[in-house]
């Protein structure tokens, strides 16, 4: 499969995955689902989430795409940790703190500290 093609279907699961994952969140309300709705939509989002973050391109053909995947996961793990910790802080203010964020949070710093031991002692 040509390049283009794996970008196509990279942005069309993207946009299957923000689409359903809004269903699923509902936030304003305005519909009203079944059980049956929500666990298809649960479904759905889990099996594109898991395309997206851990099938899709992840084998780098030389050291160029290698530094583009690096950048990409910094800037998402920056982003992911930003929009958690003003999770963290809202929710926080409403005295309302869910431990999923907390918990997602402390999950990806120590991964991140975990990866970079590990890669540094077996280099």
């Amino acid at each position: 499969m040509s390049n283009k093609n794996l970008n196509i279907i990279e942005i069309i699961t993207a946009v299957i995955l923000v689409v359903a994952a809004v269903l699923l969140v509902n936030p304003m309300h305005l519909w009203m689902p079944t059980f049956l709705q929500m666990c298809v939509l649960a479904i759905v989002v889990a099996a594109c989430g898991a395309l997206l973050v851990y099938g899709v391109r992840e084998k780098a053909a030389d050291e160029r795409e290698d530094a583009h995947r690096a950048f990409a996961g910094r800037v998402a793990f920056l982003a992911g940790s930003a929009i958690l910790l003003v999770g963290i802080v809202v929710q926080s203010l409403a005295h309302a703190l869910d431990p999923w964020l907390v918990g997602a949070l402390l999950g990806m710093v120590v991964a991140k500290i975990g990866a970079r031991l590990w890669s540094e002692s077996n280099r």
